[in-house]
């Protein structure tokens, strides 16, 4: 059972995490209409906003520390259920930190263009096989 208590937790944040969103994007949707969006921005920004607040607490010298299981559920399974940014946005932070910015600039030009290059095709592909 040990073995599993990671992926259970997990599992179980990451289906809060992505209620969460889908409730923050029918918010949004309600409140600015859907022609942006809203929904998503507020959950990527809000996201990597508590993802930056749990990493402060994991660090080694930090006087309150999260455990690997409130990691689990929290950075990993809820955060990632509500965005994969904050995930994204915490390493970019970790290369600029330790002094690799072009590493960091890579990660962000890259999983921009790859990631709408990837949308762009699955939607090409969903579509022809759509019809």
């Amino acid at each position: 059972m040990a073995t599993l208590k990671p992926f259970l937790l997990v599992a179980l944040g990451s289906a809060c995490g992505g209620v969460g969103r889908f409730w923050v994007s029918m918010q949004m949707a309600k409140r600015f209409g859907d022609n942006l969006p809203v929904g998503t921005m507020v959950a990527n920004v809000t996201g990597c906003l508590v993802i930056g607040l749990a990493a402060a607490f994991t660090i080694e010298n930090g006087k309150t520390q999260i455990s690997a299981s409130v990691q689990q559920f929290l950075m990993i399974g809820l955060l990632g259920g509500y965005t994969t940014f904050s995930s994204f946005s915490l390493q970019t932070l970790g290369l600029m930190k330790s002094g690799h910015l072009g590493y960091a600039l890579g990660n962000v030009v890259l999983s921009l263009l790859l990631c709408m290059l990837a949308v762009w095709s699955g939607m090409g592909i969903g579509s022809a096989l759509n019809r």
